[in-house]
């Protein structure tokens, strides 16, 4: 009789724990997906990050290379002109280039978002009858 006890108990926690344990692999799905898509957003930042410093090197070096030529070619005439004129081409330059940074900024994905979107389909299958 006990042994009908024993195994009555075992039987009435069967259901519980495997759902336990689905929540439990949900959970473990879900949290493997978070760190896939960390992975990836930080390969993708550290590449953007790479080439947009390489480009940064370059047009620097261009610009000065432009400059020293158009400041070369006046020198005889306008150069104080010329040099004020370069001067605030690159500061509109740089203007307009913080202010397309700082919109691309606000206007990025949410991170994460395949890893939000499974978690609400999740909720609204446990909230199902």
């Amino acid at each position: 009789m006990s042994n009908d006890t024993h195994s009555q108990q075992h039987a009435g926690h069967g259901p519980l724990r495997r759902m336990i344990g689905s929540v439990v692999a949900l959970l473990h799905a879900r949290l493997e997906l978070i760190g896939i898509e960390l992975a990836e957003e930080r390969e993708r930042f550290l590449a953007v990050i790479f080439l947009g410093l390489v480009s940064v090197m370059f047009a620097m070096m261009a610009l000065i290379s432009l400059t020293a030529l158009i400041a070369v070619a006046f020198w005889d005439n306008d150069r104080l002109q010329v040099l004020a004129g370069i001067t605030a081409v690159y500061a509109i330059g740089a203007a307009i280039c913080a202010v397309r940074a700082r919109s691309g900024l606000r206007a990025a994905p949410i991170v994460f978002e395949a890893t939000l979107h499974e978690f609400e389909k999740d909720r609204d299958m446990f909230r199902e009858p």
